[in-house]
């Protein structure tokens, strides 16, 4: 399988990317520097420097035709409430329609626990510009006709994967190694049962495999 991560040199992603390596699969890192070429190939992935931030559905298209997957790891960073929503929103929403017109048929986003149109975030909180983006981006994914999965991780931590999780509609917000996400985004990529479904997450007692299975 040929799979796209944008957000390339993300830490999510370079787990993502030595997994599906190390499983035989052609990745591809979509990274905005080119200074994280080096890191992305390191990890095994063909580095891409594209800023998606700047990119047409039409240009993204270009650069995603022959891939079979699209992986969004990618984020603003917080701070600056116009780029949050130029990239976690505007960019994200770009890269669903840009999958679809480069006829990439699956999609995972990973967006975070809680996200939604009722996310709960006040208003005057730095949080909301993000949660605001969040909710439209997955929003537009699941309106789109790919064979999309939204992952909403708890808080990350920088934390050895542990492979195992707890899913569920009853969990509150908890910890999840950034190891383990990449681990349910490559699990959930590999399981045609997960298509069309949002899977919030924590660190818990249950295999990946069996948890989102």
């Amino acid at each position: 399988m040929r799979v796209a991560i944008i957000g390339g040199h993300g830490k999510v992603a370079r787990h993502l990317t030595r997994m599906l390596s190390a499983q035989g699969h052609d990745v591809t890192g979509i990274i905005r520097n080119p200074d994280h070429a080096r890191d992305v190939e390191a990890a095994g992935a063909v580095p891409l420097v594209a800023d998606v931030e700047q990119l047409s559905v039409d240009e993204l298209a270009q650069h995603l035709a022959g891939h079979d997957a699209l992986v969004w790891s990618a984020g603003a960073g917080g701070g600056d409430p116009d780029r949050t929503r130029a990239v976690d929103r505007d960019a994200a929403i770009r890269s669903v329609d840009a999958a679809v017109a480069a006829g990439v048929e699956r999609y995972v986003m990973v967006s975070y626990f809680g996200a939604g149109p009722d996310h709960g975030v006040p208003p005057d909180s730095s949080f909301f510009p993000y949660a605001e983006a969040k909710a439209a981006a997955d929003a537009h994914v699941r309106q789109s006709p790919l064979a999309w999965t939204i992952l909403g991780p708890s808080a990350l931590t920088d934390e050895p994967g542990t492979g195992t999780i707890e899913v569920g509609d009853e969990l509150e917000g908890g910890e999840v190694p950034r190891e383990d996400v990449a681990a349910v985004a490559v699990a959930v990529l590999d399981d045609p049962s997960t298509v069309g479904v949002t899977i919030d997450f924590n660190t818990g007692p249950v295999p990946i495999a069996d948890a989102i299975g």
